[in-house]
């Protein structure tokens, strides 16, 4: 099976060292040998990059830098790949002296040199005439599946497929979209919430593209009428990368979403997630509780397990005894026991906490509360002197008080093990080489309140777009927060069933709902007016 420089597909833990160890070996030698190491991305002539195709490079994993003394001094990955550095002689004609450079450097370099490979490549697979497509081009379901096993084991094509997952890494996407039309199959990267669609490969090459993918998540390539799911491992840059595959059949083929799990982009503590140090102080107080419910709120994709991973890593302790739950883990924490849910083989949320209770646990993580039988669980489990840490599917943190009790949760039990409630919402995170600060614009202050546009009297940070942020503008993203502790006087409100109206009078004073977080943030220039109120249009502004 042909690979990418930087993405190979994991093997069996013995079987490889890890890319760390081979690297400083490879450094080491080369040292000894006297060929040059730089520790930084060298400058490359821009004419030079243009002697090798981008799927040669990509390849023998080498970039050329400049011509010296009649040589070519090409930048590689492995200078002691001798085999590579002799292709890259004949290719352009001259001799070549070989430059290693650090890993990371090199990944960076490849991608300045080569950042558009995946386009490029799919546009040498267009080919040169409309008479070289197949006839098939327009029905995929005419094209038999050993003839889409056959296209998708071409090196190019595994090459196009390993660097559209490249870039999308290389650029933090968190998910990337193969969606098929008429006449058309669009690529497209989730950056930081928002999709950016890339240049489109050609409509013949979507069978063997999306066969290609299913090969690697082993899926069933022959099946293209019902839904898939499937899991790929990648190695990159040392480090694995986990991908989520689902396919979903339309009236033009099948719909490919996989979803990016790279563990070193998660930041795993609250700060980094955009939490204030009021509410980091306020969590902290909750999480050492030695027992009791705590509960993070907000619609799918708005962050909620990340804060709980954020949360775990912190309560870390070698001395307590962690389990999770979840459906699907979606990434592994050192020194935490994490239990996937598989209802196919009988193991739900229900059945699993309650084996989980046997297993002595000091901490339970459940992925999410869906039923009577889960919450009644877990406040039985929180009530026998567990921490139990969960999320639900509600607008703001106030309202969870209901969902519960609509499962069928006594309303004193309720008051009995909830200890904190946080609701959040996510933003996108502005460059900070590049925001400028502008003043308020008519539609702005039309859409603030009063006190809110007084905060911005010396007016409001905006995204511009750098080299550093990709032209976006945005770098990452952060939550907006309501967090909720429950005091005496809230904890007597539930315990005697009153409705969310009259329990939100009974909140404390501290008490910041995610708006007010969030335009706190947009005066630090952490975001933007417009976020804020994208991301908090469907809560209430004040309680």
């Amino acid at each position: 099976m042909a690979q990418s420089a930087e993405i190979q597909i994991a093997r069996a833990g013995g079987e490889v060292a890890s890319a760390e160890a081979e690297a400083a070996k490879i450094r080491d030698r080369c040292r000894a040998l006297g060929i040059a190491w730089h520790d930084k991305a060298p400058e490359v002539d821009a004419q030079m990059i243009a002697l090798l195709e981008p799927e040669v490079a990509v390849r023998v994993r080498a970039v050329p830098l400049k011509v010296e003394r009649g040589r070519l001094l090409v930048a590689m990955y492995n200078p002691l790949d001798i085999t590579a550095a002799d292709e890259v002689a004949t290719l352009v004609k001259m001799p070549v002296t070989r430059v290693g450079v650090e890993t990371a450097a090199f990944a960076e370099l490849m991608r300045r040199s080569y950042g558009t490979t995946a386009a490029r490549i799919a546009e040498s697979l267009a080919g040169s005439s409309e008479a070289s497509k197949p006839e098939t081009e327009h029905n995929v379901d005419a094209i038999e599946a050993a003839d889409v096993h056959r296209m998708a084991e071409q090196p190019t094509l595994i090459n196009l497929v390993n660097l559209l997952i490249l870039e999308a890494i290389q650029i933090r996407a968190s998910d990337i979209h193969i969606e098929p039309f008429e006449n058309l199959v669009k690529i497209k990267y989730r950056v930081d919430g928002v999709l950016i669609e890339q240049p489109s490969p050609p409509k013949h090459l979507q069978a063997a593209l999306i066969g290609r993918i299913k090969i690697m998540a082993m899926m069933n390539i022959a099946e293209r009428y019902v839904p898939q799911d499937g899991h790929i491992t990648l190695r990159f840059e040392g480090r694995k990368v986990d991908l989520r595959v689902s396919t979903v059949p339309t009236i033009y083929g099948e719909s490919v979403v996989m979803r990016i799990l790279d563990k070193s982009s998660l930041p795993l503590d609250l700060k980094s997630l955009g939490m204030s140090e009021a509410h980091r102080a306020t969590m902290d107080r909750l999480i050492d509780k030695p027992h009791g419910l705590i509960l993070v709120t907000g619609p799918t994709g708005s962050g909620k397990t990340t804060t709980l991973y954020a949360a775990l890593s912190q309560l870390y302790d070698p001395s307590l005894k962690i389990l999770t739950i979840e459906d699907p883990v979606e990434y592994e924490l050192a020194g935490v026991n994490q239990i996937p849910v598989n209802p196919k083989r009988g193991l739900t949320f229900a059945i699993g906490l309650r084996a989980m209770l046997r297993q002595d646990p000091d901490v339970i993580l459940v992925g999410e509360i869906r039923d009577n039988e889960t919450v009644d669980i877990a406040i039985r489990s929180a009530l026998t002197g567990h921490l139990i840490l969960s999320t639900l599917h509600t607008n703001d943190a106030i309202s969870s008080i209901g969902r519960l009790t609509d499962m069928g949760a006594e309303p004193f039990l309720v008051a009995s093990v909830l200890e904190g409630l946080l609701a959040q919402r996510l933003g996108r995170r502005l460059c900070a080489m590049c925001r400028k600060r502008e003043p308020l614009t008519d539609d702005e202050r039309a859409r603030l309140t009063h006190d809110e546009a007084e905060s911005f009297r010396d007016g409001a940070w905006r995204a511009v777009g750098c080299e550093e942020c990709r032209n976006q503008g945005y770098r990452s993203r952060l939550g907006f927060f309501e967090l909720l502790k429950i005091g005496p006087r809230l904890r007597a409100g539930i315990s005697k069933g009153l409705s969310v109206g009259d329990l939100k009078g009974l909140v404390e004073n501290d008490f910041r709902t995610m708006r007010q977080d969030g335009m706190l943030k947009a005066c630090e220039g952490s975001t933007t007016i417009d976020q804020v109120l994208r991301a908090t249009q469907d809560v209430d502004e004040v309680i």
